[in-house]
């Protein structure tokens, strides 16, 4: 097989972190693995294996022309017969399919608020996706909704993976206290709701004032942002919460947390909580998304309803205030995702289902 993943920038996201991680498990599954950013690079570049063909596209607008040939000339001389397109660079890629018919047109829906599908775009994706040899949703909510919505029989449900970090130029320093830091590993968007992890800060600096949280993810430098910059002055938490934007030296910054925790109001299967438990860290999160697939409450970590603000704080005491409870979750979190969400048993649905999916 000849395969590239297309995806729209390398921040470190979600989505845009399984583009890498794909890329890089087929470099040594099959006989030509690429990887083409569409719109713009970034931090996950540096994780990419030397063993996967890459291209930048520096797209400009939705129908770049010029992109669109380069892309093509790459195909062509590559020849790429499967485009594995990851969120919405499946637009894109149905404009290649139109002057290269013969190449086979995957889609990787990584939708986040999947609690919210009601409010998708339907009729671009209707008229596009008859194009499509395949959809991979990365949460079971988002394989319904393909079947029933986008009336698409081929659909199959793959889980996100963790990897090991590669490459990482970076060496983060956590502000706060050795072995008193809470990780919030989340994109500062709305979905992540932030708000609830400030609201719990605030209590948290009340009844434990020696730990802290650290919030590592893109910041978009939007009303959102502005709104969480603006309650971290309100509550005086200037001391206790800290932003750090997009790092890529995922592995230093857990080895300085304590505790990962999401507060998420909507997920699909966030990458974050696999790697939380790839490195055998304890865990509050909240029961969205595919989330309670992953945590057993009480057994492997604590899960509680979105937007509970007492049972979030709760839960996280209880964490504070028993180090051989992070031990016990940390190590039964890590067994759970080895048994269950490592890229070797991903890459072989993956593959069973190409070899079906792209005849």
């Amino acid at each position: 097989m000849r395969i590239i993943q297309i995806i729209d920038s390398l921040e470190a996201g979600g989505a845009e972190r399984m583009a890498v991680n794909y890329a890089n498990a087929l470099a040594d599954r099959v006989a030509f693995s690429g990887l083409v950013t569409t719109r713009k690079e970034g931090v996950l570049l540096n994780q990419l294996s030397n063993k996967v063909s890459y291209l930048f596209l520096n797209k400009k607008t939705s129908i770049d022309l010029k992109a669109l040939f380069q892309l093509r000339k790459f195909v062509i001389q590559n020849k790429v017969a499967i485009i594995h397109a990851h969120s919405t660079s499946f637009f894109f890629a149905f404009l290649l399919k139109i002057t290269l018919p013969s190449i086979q047109l995957l889609w990787h829906d990584h939708y986040g608020d999947s609690e919210f599908l009601s409010k998708r775009p339907l009729i671009s994706l209707r008229l596009i996706i008859p194009f499509y040899n395949g959809i991979i949703a990365v949460n079971q909510n988002l394989k319904v909704w393909a079947n029933q919505q986008l009336h698409f029989g081929n659909s199959i449900y793959l889980p996100n993976f963790p990897t090991e970090e590669k490459n990482s130029k970076e060496y983060t320093i956590l502000k706060g206290t050795a072995g008193k830091r809470i990780l919030c590993l989340a994109n500062l968007r709305v979905q992540k709701n932030h708000f609830l992890l400030l609201e719990v800060a605030k209590r948290i600096k009340e009844s434990h004032p020696e730990w802290s949280f650290h919030l590592v993810g893109k910041d978009f430098e939007d009303d959102y942002s502005q709104q969480i910059s603006h309650l971290i002055l309100t509550f005086k938490l200037e001391n206790t919460v800290f932003l750090y934007g997009s790092k890529q030296d995922i592995q230093n910054i857990m080895e300085q947390s304590t505790i990962g925790i999401l507060t998420s109001q909507s997920e699909g299967l966030p990458v974050a909580l696999l790697e939380y438990g790839w490195y055998h860290k304890p865990v509050v999160v909240t029961k969205v998304g595919e989330i309670p697939l992953l945590v057993d409450n009480a057994v492997n970590g604590f899960i509680v309803a979105p937007n509970s603000e007492t049972l979030f704080y709760d839960s996280l005491v209880q964490l504070i205030a028993n180090n051989d409870l992070q031990i016990c979750f940390g190590k039964a979190l890590n067994k759970t995702i080895r048994k269950q969400y490592s890229e070797e048993a991903v890459m072989q649905q993956y593959l069973n289902w190409l070899e079906i999916s792209c005849k």
